[in-house]
């Protein structure tokens, strides 16, 4: 089922207007009405995923923000592209001002609910391939899978696991994701 959308085309200072209490993001100035969070096993797979990069990232020069954070993936052109992906690492912090960051972040993750998935899967992986996101994971916390989608040569490589595998973070060496642990609902 698609999100539900807004008719008009928008910018980021449209977007920062907004206070009628719902989550957005605008993809080529089209506004998109976010899924909610709030699933337990969303909650879970998020703090255990947090947990897990956080305890790695210690002491490293890249930094993890949880959604909301306003990631603006083409503020030097047009900025009508801001995304509030559920996970994001930022390694280049030169980025980050006051309302998040602009560009394209390392390594974005996405957990989906059943009213995100083609929405995640397709519109967002498609965008983000476009950008250049190195690094981008989908997450289904039902199925208890994980797609892994590289960015090579200027396209996705999708690598799927399950969930008692272990997956190194390409953008991370040295960065493990215990899988069992992420599910263990």
């Amino acid at each position: 089922m698609p999100l539900p959308q807004r008719e008009e085309r928008y910018t980021y200072a449209d977007y920062l207007t907004w206070d009628d209490g719902k989550r957005w993001e605008l993809i080529g100035g089209v506004a998109y009405s976010m899924a909610s969070a709030s699933a337990p096993s969303h909650q879970r797979v998020s703090r255990e995923l947090s947990w897990q990069l956080n305890t790695y990232l210690k002491g490293k020069p890249c930094e993890l923000f949880y959604a909301p954070f306003d990631v603006r993936l083409n503020a030097d052109d047009e900025d009508d592209t801001v995304v509030q992906p559920d996970l994001t690492v930022i390694c280049d912090r030169s980025k980050i001002d006051d309302k998040g960051y602009k560009g394209a972040p390392d390594f974005i993750i996405e957990i989906i609910s059943p009213s995100s998935t083609r929405h995640d899967r397709w519109v967002k992986n498609n965008l983000y391939k476009s950008v250049g996101v190195r690094e981008y994971w989908i997450i289904d916390p039902d199925a208890k899978t994980l797609d892994v989608n590289l960015l090579t040569n200027g396209e996705y490589v999708k690598r799927a696991y399950g969930d008692t595998d272990t997956v190194e973070v390409s953008v991370l060496p040295g960065c493990v994701v215990d899988l069992k642990d992420v599910f263990a609902l």
